[in-house]
């Protein structure tokens, strides 16, 4: 391990890093979409088969599965996602993505980097460790599904079962800092797709129509009274329409309208009161109209909180500690961003039947010194009296997001790597050797 406060490029030996380099640029230009990661699973195998481990792939449609054993010992798995976002890269860099309307733009392919390197460092270091390493490569993060499918496809029945999984998310911090929340790290959240049906016919007789666009207008604006007047203000809830499609012409009525709900909290009680009401809702508001139909309401996606398991993660916490320093780990606070890395540990003990499985999440900084202080500058100079804890700059599922690969990369790697080494087992002659030197210490 590097000395405490080292420099992120010195965590990391030089041809290790220019591979993950490498690696995240290939995996940034050609983007796949959730269910479409086909290039981006054979990728990410092929790294792991070179690295020695046993690999499967097609595990709940585009996942990969890699495997080390390495004697007796505990079993620790790494999780990354394939998947990309629908969204065109205005970053204007010269690796941006070469695949039209598709962008890695929430740092999935960063992960995926780190935790291909992270694992071909353990698996050069096995003289070190005993246990088991799993890698999980899953596909469909973005659409919430991917863990599940993973699950259901018998995930720990057909590679054995973790005691901790390991992931970590990049985020707008600063680059070369990991940061942990205590308590919930992210919003649990419920994704419906909603389906109003009307009658359609000609703009100028609309008293012949019952229209579905006025529907979903009133419905949207009413929704946001869930919020406001609904929950209490301390309870944190968001409630996003993030998607209204209805016709196709001007001149004409159409018959449906189509609404993408998205709702997320920080207690399973609240995500169902909440979607409850999205329900009454909407149904109120077709009943409103005179809608001939009922509407079609359907939950596509759920996700558990992200509540990662506190004596894991306060060991991994001090690992870091003393491989970055303390000043570059870092608290957050609970962020409404949504997650499906919780049906891994106990909160999705009803899929996998596993509920002794623990998890361990943190966050990842990728904003670079110079944009964070430009942006920290730009704040000042709007509000001399106040400087915001977090700086506005481009964030995830951002077209202009642009990780500072050359610091974040490092130290991803390097935070992976660190805390499966800290939860695996050491070998006889290493365990004895510290013990022996513990006793000398003593005397």
């Amino acid at each position: 391990m590097a000395h405490p406060g080292a420099a992120p490029g010195a965590l990391v030996a030089p041809d290790v890093l220019r591979a993950g380099v490498e690696l995240y640029l290939d995996l940034h230009t050609h983007p796949e979409l959730s269910g479409a990661e086909t290039r981006t699973a054979g990728v990410l195998a092929a790294r792991l088969e070179r690295h020695g481990y046993t690999v499967t792939r097609g595990v709940g449609g585009h996942g990969v599965v890699g495997v080390l054993r390495n004697g007796e010992g505990p079993t620790v798995a790494l999780r990354t996602e394939l998947d990309a976002l629908p969204l065109h890269e205005r970053t204007g860099l010269p690796y941006a993505s070469a695949v039209p309307g598709v962008m890695h733009a929430c740092g999935h392919d960063l992960h995926l980097a780190a935790v291909a390197e992270a694992a071909g460092l353990l698996a050069g270091s096995r003289d070190t460790w005993r246990g088991t390493v799993l890698v999980y490569g899953q596909p469909a993060e973005e659409t919430l599904s991917g863990a599940r499918a993973m699950l259901a496809d018998g995930l720990y029945e057909r590679f054995g079962t973790p005691e901790v999984v390991l992931a970590q998310h990049t985020a707008p911090l600063p680059a070369g800092t990991v940061a942990y929340a205590e308590g919930p790290l992210m919003a649990g959240s419920v994704t419906l797709d909603v389906l109003l049906r009307g009658r359609g016919g000609h703009a100028g007789a609309p008293q012949l129509t019952v229209d579905p666009v006025l529907t979903a207008a009133a419905a949207v604006l009413r929704l946001q009274a869930v919020v406001s007047r609904e929950t209490a203000p301390a309870e944190q809830v968001v409630l996003t329409v993030g998607s209204l499609h209805a016709g196709e012409r001007a001149n004409v009525v159409p018959d449906t309208a189509e609404l993408g709900i998205s709702v997320r909290a920080f207690s399973d009680a609240a995500l169902s009161r909440v979607t409850a009401a999205v329900e009454r809702v909407v149904r109120a508001e077709c009943a409103a109209s005179g809608c001939p139909d009922e509407p079609e309401i359907t939950v596509v996606a759920r996700s558990p909180v992200l509540l990662p398991d506190a004596g894991p993660t306060a060991a991994v916490r001090e690992a870091h500690q003393a491989l970055f320093g303390p000043g570059r780990v870092r608290g957050t606070g609970a962020m409404a961003a949504a997650e499906d890395f919780g049906w891994y540990g106990g909160a999705g003990a009803a899929v996998h039947g596993m509920p002794e499985v623990r998890s361990v999440y943190w966050i990842l900084g990728t904003t670079s010194a110079r944009q964070w202080l430009a942006a920290r500058e730009r704040a000042t100079a709007r509000a001399r009296d106040h400087v915001p804890d977090v700086p506005e700059v481009p964030g995830n599922h951002s077209a202009e997001y642009a990780p500072d690969i050359r610091t974040a990369l490092p130290t991803g790697i390097a935070a992976l790597h660190g805390a499966a080494r800290q939860l695996l087992g050491e070998p006889p002659h290493l365990a004895n050797g510290r013990a022996l030197g513990e006793a000398e210490r003593e005397r």
